[in-house]
């Protein structure tokens, strides 16, 4: 007998977070799909249960653009959980006020406005999803909470064991003459470190090799320059996460990209490789004169 699936239907009201809610669910490893017809849900779910990629955790989005298809959506429900599959809804709503205020933000139209006021489409979608509302298993209002309590919240209750926002690292070696990664998001200048370039027998090698690398971070200078890298590397690393950011690029930058960038990068490599948070390592500027 095939695994059951775990499925968990995002719903609510137009403008009370349900696109970014299937963002962090698909940052979960949930499978996600919106808006797909409600008809279709149960030989969605034999395929998923039949598919070689070994799909357990799905995340429908479900809105009252659905229209005729809604009616149906209880029946489906029990169709699932008939089937054996532990099926929830998550209805995410917020006031009035704060929804009208997020779509004059947006400067989106309202699914339900017609030719009326925003204000006029909220109502009309109330009324809309009254029978949905009623039926689901959790509620949130998201009035009052950020995208990121949003999701930190969203992880607390659907992520389960280990699950937890993670954070990608990139270190990208680099030199000014070539200019600066355009995806960089920390810059960091070693210039002023003693340059390889200038040493008889080390100029033909890079950063990589242990007689540059000796060479480089022989000097206090380098060393007091790394510790505080890693001082401030620590205090941010959480913070980033905390906040919700996937992803982190690190670019050490000296003039051509071969020596000294290179050098601090590997060491950079082996500290965050301590923490448990192993980097990509890109050396762009390796081969270029």
């Amino acid at each position: 007998m095939n695994d059951p699936l775990r499925f968990v239907i995002i719903t609510g009201l137009s403008g009370a977070g349900k696109s970014y809610a299937i963002k962090c669910f698909e940052d979960m490893g949930y499978f996600c799909v919106d808006n797909l017809p409600t008809t279709l849900i149960p030989t969605f779910a034999d395929l998923c249960v039949q598919s070689m990629r070994k799909i357990r955790r799905i995340a429908l989005g479900v809105d009252v653009r659905e229209g005729e298809y809604l009616i149906h959506l209880m029946e489906i429900l029990q169709e699932l959980k008939a089937k054996g599959h532990p099926t929830e809804v998550l209805f995410l709503e917020a006031g009035d006020e704060t929804l009208v205020r997020r779509y004059h933000e947006t400067r989106r139209r309202h699914p339900l406005a017609g030719e009326g006021n925003v204000l006029e489409g909220i109502g009309a979608e109330r009324k809309a999803m009254a029978d949905l509302r009623e039926i689901a298993d959790r509620i949130i209002d998201t009035s009052q909470l950020t995208v990121h309590q949003l999701k930190q919240l969203l992880v607390e209750i659907y992520g389960g064991e280990g699950v937890r926002p993670t954070l990608s690292v990139a270190l990208v070696s680099f030199g000014y003459k070539h200019g600066i990664p355009y995806d960089a998001d920390l810059v960091f200048d070693v210039r002023f470190l003693p340059n390889p370039h200038f040493v008889e027998g080390l100029k033909s090698l890079d950063g990589r090799d242990p007689a540059v690398r000796e060479f480089v971070m022989g000097h206090p200078q380098s060393r007091q320059l790394l510790d505080r890298l890693q001082e401030l590397l620590r205090l941010l690393l959480p913070l980033y996460q905390r906040e919700g950011k996937a992803y982190l690029t690190v670019a050490i930058g000296c003039t051509g990209g071969r020596h000294r960038s290179v050098a601090l990068v590997e060491e950079l490599r082996q500290f965050f490789e301590g923490l448990g948070t192993p980097p990509a390592v890109t050396h762009r500027d390796l081969y270029r004169e």
